[in-house]
């Protein structure tokens, strides 16, 4: 058969078994390889069989997987598919290297159709005029909605929440209120509760469905209404959010601007998002790997990273300068030397492990100043724990191996000293940065590590000169 004549042959339907997902359900490679086959190849009708069935989410896995040259072509063979939907669930870099390919149009019909919240997500990476050009060509009442939104801080539960919501007065009847929801073609279709308001659109209660079907049509709102309820400043940040409904267990919860009154709803499939998302932002702050996101432009990780190296040497001149001061008591017994790096090395774990369990207190607010004292004594009586006993474990091997006693003594001393350091900075440096309102995980760990390492060496070297250890 000739290649014109194998070119004419229509692709061939896809596998029944092509095996989408692995253990791990995620999209298998060869499920993936599939897809990107069928598209390089020109067979844009079986790529499109082959990824309908997916979710939105697992549409936009695919189109990360791919390679960056591939995403264009991928996305085009999907037309129809890469809906609103799988844009809103897209990697931000990913989604932001697509957009830029769409006219303002495009782009104000995909923002249209989504929620409020998940149109914003879109929008607020635009530069100001393409998003001013996007805003322009949107529908009056959805501009407005998302202008609105906009004008809210970054991550605050303005960006966050949903204007569709039901709200009704407490005067009405049960009857009342489920003829409202059947007649209204407008109404918002994905609720769990509905919030009830007084006259001057202030929330007094919210009525959980299960209530209102269970209860008599003639029954008054009022008289089913829960009272009790979690309210959500406009301007609160996401990260606390997150915090409230976890605490109370939250499905839903009214937003409210300054005045008390109700401006929208935040649901708990959009706090997961912020859960993950802050959980893993805190990890990756520490480390000083910016986002940590595989997407992300080359140039903007090796400036984010580079930024925090710099400020890392800048430390470790620091802890040379301390080694420098004993230069004469390294050249007379250079043992020294080989050993100093087991005790700063120990002391940054130990200070590591410490810093960790605080930032993740700070974050689940579960440290407050009613127990900071508390917590301090708690974690230095865990690095002189620690500290002995490594230093029983250092200072004995070292007496063993090298038969010198002294020797012994001094690493064994300078462990507890620099747990107990560790210890301490590790939980003094992001409480100190969190009341000064600065974020604990971005720099405490280059402070910690400084610590640690200039009085690892320190303590060390400052013993055996007072021991004066000789060969």
């Amino acid at each position: 058969m000739s290649e014109s004549d194998a070119a004419a042959v229509p692709a061939e339907a896809p596998p029944t078994d092509a095996g989408i997902m692995d253990r791990e359900d995620r999209l298998s490679p060869d499920f993936v390889d599939q897809v990107l086959d069928a598209v390089e190849a020109g067979h844009d009708e079986t790529a499109r069989a082959l990824v309908e069935p997916l979710h939105p989410a697992d549409v936009a896995d695919l189109i990360e997987l791919a390679r960056a040259d591939e995403r264009e072509g991928l996305v085009a063979a999907l037309a129809g598919i890469v809906d609103a939907d799988v844009i809103a669930e897209m990697n931000e870099h990913v989604r932001e290297r697509l957009l830029d390919e769409m006219e303002p149009q495009q782009l104000a019909d995909l923002a249209g159709q989504l929620d409020t919240d998940d149109a914003v997500a879109i929008l607020e990476d635009l530069e100001d005029d393409e998003q001013r050009a996007v805003l322009r060509a949107m529908e009056p009442d959805d501009r407005a909605a998302i202008e609105e939104a906009l004008s809210y801080p970054e991550e605050s539960a303005g960006r966050l929440m949903q204007r569709d919501l039901i709200a009704v007065p407490d005067h009405w009847s049960v009857g009342q209120l489920i003829d409202y929801l059947r007649s209204g073609d407008e109404l918002a279709t994905d609720f769990w509760e509905v919030f009830v308001v007084s006259p001057t659109h202030h929330p007094v209660g919210t009525c959980r469905l299960s209530a209102i079907l269970r209860s008599p049509r003639k029954m008054r709102v009022a008289d089913i209404l829960v009272e009790d309820q979690t309210l959500i400043p406009v301007e609160m940040d996401q990260e606390e959010v997150a915090l409230r409904f976890q605490k109370y267990a939250l499905i839903s919860a009214a937003v409210v601007d300054p005045s008390g009154r109700l401006v929208g709803m935040i649901t708990v499939d959009d706090i997961v998002h912020i859960i993950q998302e802050e959980a893993g932002e805190d990890v990756l702050l520490l480390s000083g790997a910016g986002d940590g996101d595989i997407n992300e432009p080359i140039a903007l990780t090796v400036r984010t990273r580079l930024t925090w190296l710099v400020i890392n040497l800048g430390t470790a001149i620091l802890a040379a300068g301390v080694v420098g001061l004993f230069q004469r008591e390294i050249s007379r017994f250079a043992l020294l030397a080989v050993l100093m790096p087991i005790v700063s090395g120990m002391g940054g774990n130990a200070g590591t492990q410490t810093l960790a369990v605080v930032v993740r207190a700070l974050a689940t607010n579960q440290l407050a100043s009613s127990n900071t004292a508390r917590m301090i004594g708690r974690e230095l009586k865990i690095a002189l724990a620690n500290g002995i006993a490594l230093g029983i474990i250092i200072g004995g091997g070292t007496w063993l191996l090298f038969h010198n006693d002294r020797l012994g003594l001094v690493i064994g001393a300078a462990m507890v000293i620099n747990n107990l350091v560790a210890g301490l900075a590790g939980i003094l440096v992001p409480v100190s940065l969190d009341r000064a309102r600065v974020d604990p995980a971005v720099s405490s760990a280059v402070f910690v590590t400084m610590a640690t390492d200039v009085m690892g060496f320190f303590s060390f070297l400052g013993l055996a000169a007072l021991a004066g250890l000789s060969p």
